[in-house]
């Protein structure tokens, strides 16, 4: 696996949408599987992950499963999913009334 993007405590203003979290080498990939981990501070943390234009993960909320630890591709699965490749975007969305952090990671495995 490739990783294509991450963040650690990756700060959110209330009521915001971040910039795409996805940009230089790996920006755009060939067919294969993306897969997506995130673990949020608390919950009210939403993801958006497009591939080409289409939504792998669509403001889709981010379980709180806890701060402990580090973030784990196998326990943080947001999304896993074959894709006909294309430019890769990542957005998150604070829909609360606080700031939140968040650990994310974007892995490409090419078919």
């Amino acid at each position: 696996m490739i990783v294509i993007g991450s963040q650690t405590a990756l700060s959110t203003a209330a009521n915001t949408k971040s910039a795409d979290l996805v940009g230089g080498t790996y920006q755009f990939v060939g067919k294969g599987t993306i897969s997506v981990a995130a673990r949020g501070s608390a919950t009210g943390m939403n993801i958006t992950v497009l591939v080409g234009g289409v939504a792998l993960v669509n403001d889709q909320a981010i379980p709180y499963t806890g701060t402990a630890g580090a973030i784990s591709i196998r326990d943080h699965v947001v999304s896993e999913q074959l894709m006909a490749g294309g430019r890769v975007e990542c957005y998150l969305r604070n829909v609360t009334g606080g700031a939140l952090t968040t650990d994310l990671l974007i892995g490409f495995t090419p078919a």
